[in-house]
C-alpha cells in the first residue's frame, strides 16, 4: 500500500522545512515539494508536524519483580505508545541468577510476539562469572548490543564493581554498550532498615532513604570503572543535579558518558510522596522523585546536551495494588510507573511551547539521538529516503486533559492526571502502516517486528 502525506512541515533533529513524503512498502521512497505521484492513501497534514516516530529505549512490559508483574504486556504498552506517538520501544530481557543470558532472551522475545509496533532488547545482566563472559559477545550477534547492569537492589540485583567493570571491558572487545542503574545500592539498603526500625513507613520515605548523593556517588563511580576499562557508558533514568555535575565534567574531559532523564523527574517532586491517604504510592518510583531544585538543572541538561535523550522507564503498576501494599511500609511498594504514552505530548508541551526546547532538539531526545546511541538509525529516528516509516502526524495546537479516563496504557491511574497539554499526535504510521487515525486504533497484535540493533560504536568516537 502507498500513502502520501502531503502539506506538512517535517521536522527532524536537524531540518525544518516543508514538504509531501511519499510511502511505499515500509519505507520512505520520496520527499520533495507537491510531488505528483498517485497514492492509495492520501493523508493532508496540512497545519501540521511530521515527525519521526518516538524511540523509547527504556520500558518493562510484562516484567515480574517484587512480588508482581507489570500491567502492561507487550501488547498492550505498545499500542499505548503508538497513540502517543513513540512507534519503537527497546525493552529489558532480565537474566536470572545462576541462568544464561539466552534464556532470557528466549523468554522475552516470545514475550515480544504480542507487540504492536517494533521493538528491540536490551540485556539485564545479574551474573557474569568470567567463564559467560562470551554471553555478551552471542548477544551482540543476536542483535542485543546493550547491557543494564544495577548498583542498587541488593541481594536482588545489584551487581558489585568488578562484574560492572567486567561488563564495560567486554564491551571494548564486542561493541556493545552498558547501561547502569547508578545508586549506592548497599547504603541506601541500611538507610532503608533503619527508617523502618524507627517507625518511618510513609511512601515519602522512599524518597529520604535514597538521597541524592546516592546517585551522584554511584553515577561518579560507574564513569570512573568505564574510564578504567576504556568502554563507554549509558547512565539511565538521571535524576539531580549531583549526578548531572559529574556526567557533565566527565564529557568535558572526553570521556564517552551518555545519559538520559525521565518525564516524570522534569516534572514531579518529593512534595507528590506526601499526598494523602497513601495516594503518594503512585509517586514510588526508582530513583525517587527529587526536591523541585533538582528540576531546572535537568531541563538546562538537556539544552545543553549533558542529557542526550528523554525515556519514561515505564514500569506500570495499578494503584490499588500499590495501596495496599503501601499499608505495610514504603520498602514493600512495587516500585515503578506508567507514562510510555505520554512522553512526546509532556515535552512538547513543558519544553517546545515553554521555550526550554527547540522542535529540533524535541525530536533529537525523543526518537533521533536514542535511535543512534542504540544502533537503530538511519532506520529509525529520522524522516529520510530509505528510512523505515515510522511517522507521526503531529498536530501542535490540539489540546489534550491527561487522565487514567482517557489512557490507553493498562494501567489505573496517570502520574499526570489533569495536567492539560497542547500538542498530540494525530496520525501514526508504523512501517507505512497507518496504526493511529485520530484517536482511533488500525493496528493489531503482533506486527510488531524484533529489531537486530548495530553495535553502534561510531556513536562515541
Amino acid at each position: 500500500m502507498s500513502i502520501l502525506i502531503a502539506n506538512g512541515r517535517i521536522i527532524t533533529a536537524d531540518e525544518d522545512y516543508k514538504a509531501d513524503i511519499y510511502v511505499e512498502k515500509e519505507q520512505i521512497t520520496a520527499i520533495g515539494t507537491s510531488l505528483k505521484m498517485q497514492a492509495d492513501e492520501v493523508i493532508d497534514a496540512t497545519g501540521k508536524y511530521i515527525i519521526p516516530g518516538g524511540v523509547d529505549v527504556h520500558t518493562h512490559m510484562d516484567m515480574p519483580f517484587a512480588g508482581t508483574v507489570s500491567s502492561d504486556d507487550f501488547e498492550t504498552g505498545t499500542r499505548a505508545a503508538a497513540f502517543g506517538g513513540t512507534t519503537c520501544l527497546i525493552d529489558f530481557a532480565n537474566q536470572s541468577r545462576g541462568t544464561r543470558m539466552r534464556e532470557a532472551l528466549d523468554v522475552w522475545l516470545k514475550k515480544g510476539e504480542k507487540a504492536t509496533v517494533d521493538y528491540g532488547l536490551h540485556m539485564t545482566i545479574t551474573d557474569l562469572p568470567a567463564a559467560h563472559l562470551n554471553d555478551m559477545d552471542e548477544m551482540v550477534r543476536e542483535g542485543v548490543p546493550s547491557f543494564k547492569l544495577y548498583m542498587a537492589y541488593p541481594n536482588r540485583l545489584m551487581v558489585d564493581d568488578v562484574t560492572l567493570f567486567r561488563a564495560l571491558r567486554q564491551t571494548t572487545r564486542n561493541g556493545g554498550l552498558v547501561c547502569v542503574h547508578a545508586e549506592n545500592g548497599s547504603v541506601i539498603d541500611l538507610l532503608v532498615q533503619e527508617a523502618l526500625a524507627e517507625g518511618g513507613t510513609a511512601p515519602t520515605y522512599h524518597a529520604l532513604t535514597r538521597p541524592a548523593a546516592a546517585e551522584g556517588e554511584a553515577v561518579n563511580r560507574a564513569v570512573a570503572l568505564a574510564q578504567m576499562a576504556s568502554a563507554p557508558v549509558y547512565i539511565v533514568h538521571v535524576s539531580t543535579a549531583d549526578a548531572l555535575e559529574k556526567i557533565a565534567a566527565a564529557r568535558a574531559h572526553g570521556i564517552p558518558v551518555f545519559a538520559e532523564t525521565c518525564p516524570h523527574y522534569l516534572l514531579l517532586s518529593i512534595e507528590d510522596l506526601d499526598r494523602p491517604d497513601f495516594e503518594g504510592a503512585k509517586y514510588v518510583f526508582t530513583p525517587p522523585p527529587r526536591e523541585k531544585r533538582h528540576q531546572a538543572k535537568l531541563w538546562e541538561s538537556l539544552g545543553k546536551n549533558v542529557l542526550q535523550v528523554v525515556s519514561t522507564d515505564h514500569c506500570p503498576v495499578n494503584f490499588k495494588e500499590k495501596r495496599e501494599r503501601a499499608r505495610s511500609g514504603f520498602a514493600e511498594i512495587p516500585s515503578g510507573g506508567p507514562g510510555v504514552e505520554n512522553r512526546l505530548q509532556l515535552l512538547h508541551h513543558y519544553g517546545v511551547n515553554q521555550k526550554r526546547l527547540s522542535l529540533n532538539r524535541w525530536v533529537e531526545i525523543t526518537s533521533t539521538a536514542p535511535a543512534k546511541i542504540f544502533g537503530l538509525y538511519p532506520r529509525k529516528g529520522t524522516i529520510a529516503v530509505g528510512s523505515d516509516a515510522d511517522i507521526v502526524v503531529w498536530d501542535p495546537n490540539r489540546e489534550y486533559a491527561i487522565s487514567a479516563e482517557t489512557h490507553h496504557m493498562r494501567v489505573d491511574y496517570s502520574m499526570f492526571e489533569g495536567l492539560k497539554v497542547r500538542g498530540n499526535a494525530e496520525t501514526v504510521l508504523s512501517r507505512g502502516e497507518v496504526v493511529v487515525q485520530k484517536e482511533k486504533w488500525l493496528g493489531r497484535r503482533g506486527r510488531g517486528r524484533f529489531l537486530r540493533r548495530t553495535a553502534y560504536a561510531a556513536a562515541w568516537k
